[in-house]
């Protein structure tokens, strides 16, 4: 989970009023639904469709300004919730109290969860960046340019009829000015949790570079022409001059003088206007929408507050299917896994076409089956019959076919063309999920494709948000291209001592 800290017409109408005569009195959750995204907020609807309709319009600038097809949808809507500062607490109950948002990619759900409005609107687009990027990514970027990218969209200003790209950050541009920057070496090379710690400098250089080379046509084609030489193998820092046809200090002495006149483009807002769907939800969801979020990462800290919490509040809608789930969920990882399980089969006699119902019942048998001493096979048979049953319901969740692909391990055999197949389909409907890569390459290393974990790997080891999941997948990433450790840090350290100001090489 990312954590973003900032301190310092007429048919709209009907529509509104469509739902006033419709809602449950106590329903204060709407949700609002378009192609690429699934938006819950308690607010007005007329501002709901709007945010909505914003967010089609940014995901439209994305594909517009990476030349890919405007209209492509994604396997998966990504679900957003928008929330007060009490919101983001029920969602994260440790979260900071200058925290804006956060993006989580979790087993167990993909989401974003922000503040309306303001710091809130920067912590979302920044975050969409990095998930659109994550989508539709053709090979390994370097960790730079992933997070110069975010830093570059998120401060894009929509309206109905113009949009601004480029806006200058200012707290990225002030920490320029005021902080000696890190070399061009470290910037190119070097994942950013690996130089934070000695400069502030990365994120703002990081934006800097990008905004130059997003600023005219020219030096567009040279990032793509380096984006295509570093995801071909080339090395980060020997490709920039290759591209630019400048030195790597010129190239920094070039970035001192644009700071002085950063410039932001403006276009016509010309791509179509989204369609949005505004349904109200359920009483219970006051309860259990954010509840729900909570569930899929609960701190170890607020383990046995949130076990209560659900418990009480389930009693107040005992036959609600949002109420079950949650309770199920609860108890199979935080309470009674016994009682959990007896809920979730509940469920889905209640409710045959659940498809979360049989996916954490089908979870719980596998943790089950993990056990020492468990029945494995009678335990792995029911887990399999549940997901063939939510196959049934939805042939598109990335769920479904992790939970499917974990019956079959250890198996005789394993990893069959099938199994592949459906680790292959699960990070197809996931690419932002590190467990869904992790496990790819694991099962391609298990079948001897090499050159096909390297492939799946790198993107997750060049992730600059990656953490511990970063750390297994360049451990991965060594396995797979038969380095030690000591040999992978050799190749690291030889890739610093490349000249910052070598002769440039073609342009």
């Amino acid at each position: 989970m990312r954590f973003m800290n900032w301190v310092g017409p007429m048919v709209l109408a009907a529509l509104a009023l469509t739902l006033v005569g419709v809602a449950p009195a106590r329903a204060e959750w709407l949700k609002a639904e378009s192609e690429r995204f699934i938006v819950y907020g308690d607010g007005n609807p007329r501002q709901l469709i709007a945010y909505t309709e914003k967010l089609e319009t940014f995901d439209r600038l994305l594909r517009w300004k990476m030349g890919l097809p405007i209209d492509e949808v994604p396997p998966r809507k990504l679900p957003i919730y928008l929330v007060d500062s009490a919101g983001l607490r029920r969602v994260s109950p440790a979260i900071g109290d200058t925290v804006a948002g956060f993006y989580a990619a979790r087993e167990e759900d993909i989401f974003a969860v922000a503040l309306r409005g303001g710091m809130g609107d920067d912590v979302l687009l920044h975050e969409y960046a990095h998930h659109f990027m994550m989508q539709n990514v053709p090979f390994a970027y370097p960790a730079w340019f992933i997070e110069g990218f975010a830093e570059y969209f998120m401060t894009a200003d929509i309206n109905e009829t113009r949009i601004l790209i480029g806006k200058p950050n200012e707290a990225r541009g002030s920490w320029l000015r005021g902080t000696t920057w890190i070399s061009m070496n470290d910037l190119l090379a070097k994942r950013s949790g690996e130089v934070r710690r000695r400069n502030a400098t990365y994120y703002p250089l990081a934006w800097l570079t990008t905004h130059w080379f997003m600023g005219n046509d020219a030096r567009f084609n040279q990032l793509r022409a380096y984006l295509l030489d570093v995801g071909a193998g080339g090395n980060a820092i020997e490709a920039m001059p290759r591209a630019t046809g400048m030195t790597n200090a010129e190239l920094r002495r070039e970035l001192r003088g644009y700071m002085g006149r950063i410039p932001y483009m403006e276009i016509r807002n010309f791509f179509p206007r989204a369609q949005v769907t505004v349904t109200p939800l359920a009483a219970s969801s006051r309860d259990f929408l954010l509840m729900t979020q909570r569930l899929t990462g609960v701190p170890t800290s607020h383990s046995d507050s949130t076990l209560s919490e659900v418990r009480r509040l389930a009693e107040r809608h005992p036959d609600d299917p949002a109420a079950m789930l949650a309770l199920g969920h609860a108890e199979m990882h935080l309470g009674d896994r016994d009682a959990g399980e007896a809920v979730l089969r509940r469920l889905i006699t209640a409710h045959p076409d659940h498809v979360e119902g049989h996916q954490y019942l089908a979870r719980s048998l596998l943790e089950r089956a993990a056990e020492d001493g468990a029945e494995v096979r009678p335990l792995k048979a029911e887990a399999q019959r549940l997901l063939g049953r939510a196959f049934e319901l939805d042939d598109a969740n990335y769920r479904t076919f992790m939970l499917l692909a974990e019956t079959r391990e250890g198996s005789p055999g394993y990893p069959s063309e099938n199994d592949i197949l459906t680790r292959e389909l699960a990070l197809q409907l996931a690419p932002q999920l590190d467990k869904a890569r992790i496990d790819m390459a694991r099962t391609y290393l298990a079948a001897g494709r090499r050159e096909d974990a390297i492939r799946t790997i790198e993107v997750l080891a060049n992730d600059p948000h990656g953490g511990d999941d970063a750390k297994a997948a360049q451990a991965l990433l060594n396995q797979a291209r038969g380095l030690s450790e000591a040999e992978a840090l050799a190749e690291d350290a030889a890739a610093d001592s490349v000249d910052e100001d070598p002769a440039p090489q073609g342009n």
